[in-house]
């Protein structure tokens, strides 16, 4: 009788959580990756002193920090970077998708589409570039853009956009390959144009990498955000999107203060839309990074001359981007994280722990890669 009485309190129990909404079953989250490539912790700065509003950088409640060095140098690149993110290994500089012995290792966007999600890829640049390709490609070195395009065919990645059309048409083995995507049940866009939730989407728009801001470019990056999130909902399935704001690097090596700054608050208006997205869908990890620094770029005090005195004196209300190079630092990056399982992110580690992290992020919530 004791025991079936504890049998009936445990099924009124069962009952009860579903009931009141806590159900035992657990669902697969969602994972948004934000790169900022070469985005250290002055260029983040800069959105909240030349921002017209509070940046969305200040919504996050989870920071850390993370250490991007490689195996085979102290300062790394964007290869070697994104695939410490991509695989949680740490590999040699220039790598894509291989380990420091150049055998190929599994990417976490692969592994999910093993468990049945769904997966994007958007980048200013070529699709076939550093960080994009360390998502899907495995090569050698990540000059091999015509490889890489290769590998992207078969990919199976259900959402792709950025530049770098002439990697698929313009080959030396005179093969398009965009060919090959519409056999695959691709829809193939030039523009920001409608899309068929029933087929993969491809999204080239430029022949190499699209205008940087201060070249004229307009909000590709937020629009296109929003036409993947959009995407991924109809699709009723769990999604892994990487979303890379390209450009700050570039705005780094050609120590561009404008170009650093407009790409920066380009970036965070694309996070103000990802953060919309996760308050609406709180089953959903979002993670903003960066896979190295570019320019050590530090913000000091802005001088003028006075137009009465002639003297050279700081203006108090604005501050000024200097550079200390115009290449790649070994300064740590800083590490957000909104949503899902975010106290995961918290504190200070290497750049192959994020990989890690979202895995137990992803096992927390019923799906164990191996």
């Amino acid at each position: 009788m004791r025991k079936n009485f504890g049998r009936s309190v445990l099924g009124i129990s069962l009952v009860c959580a579903s009931v009141m909404g806590f159900s035992q079953k657990k669902e697969p989250i969602n994972v948004i990756m934000m790169i900022g490539d070469g985005m250290g912790v002055a260029q983040v700065s800069s959105a909240f002193y030349f921002g017209n509003s509070a940046p969305n950088f200040q919504q996050f409640s989870i920071t850390g920090f993370s250490e991007t060095s490689s195996t085979s140098h102290r300062i790394t690149d964007s290869a070697a970077g994104a695939t410490a993110l991509s695989t949680g290994q740490k590999t040699y500089k220039r790598a894509i998708g291989v380990d420091k012995d150049s055998a190929s290792i599994p990417t976490i966007l692969e592994q999910l589409q093993e468990k049945n999600y769904k997966t994007g890829l958007i980048s200013l640049t070529s699709v076939t570039h550093a960080t994009p390709a360390a998502y899907y490609a495995h090569v050698k070195d990540r000059d091999l853009h015509e490889d890489i395009a290769t590998q992207l065919v078969p990919s199976g990645v259900n959402f792709i956009a950025g530049g770098g059309i002439k990697y698929f048409t313009k080959r030396k083995d005179h093969v398009d390959l965009l060919k090959e995507f519409t056999k695959r049940n691709y829809q193939y866009h030039t523009s920001l144009d409608l899309l068929d939730p029933k087929k993969n989407q491809i999204y080239l728009l430029a022949d190499e990498g699209l205008p940087s801001k201060d070249e004229g470019r307009e909000d590709f990056l937020p629009e296109m955000t929003q036409i993947a999130l959009d995407y991924f909902e109809q699709q009723k399935q769990p999604f892994f999107l990487m979303v890379e704001g390209s450009y700050i690097d570039w705005g780094g090596h050609a120590k561009n203060a404008n170009r650093v700054v407009q790409e920066v608050l380009d970036f965070d208006k694309t996070i103000g839309v990802v953060i919309e997205f996760v308050k609406k869908n709180p089953n959903t990890l979002l993670i903003v990074t960066a896979d190295h620094e570019t320019g050590g770029v530090s913000l000091g005090k802005y001088s003028e001359k006075d137009p009465t005195t002639g003297k050279i004196v700081e203006v108090p209300r604005r501050v000024q981007i200097e550079f200390n190079t115009d290449q790649h630092t070994a300064a740590l990056v800083p590490v957000f994280a909104m949503g899902k399982n975010q106290e995961l992110f918290s504190g200070v580690y290497p750049n192959n722990e994020i990989y890690h992290k979202i895995v137990k992020a992803i096992a927390e919530a019923g799906v164990t890669i191996k």
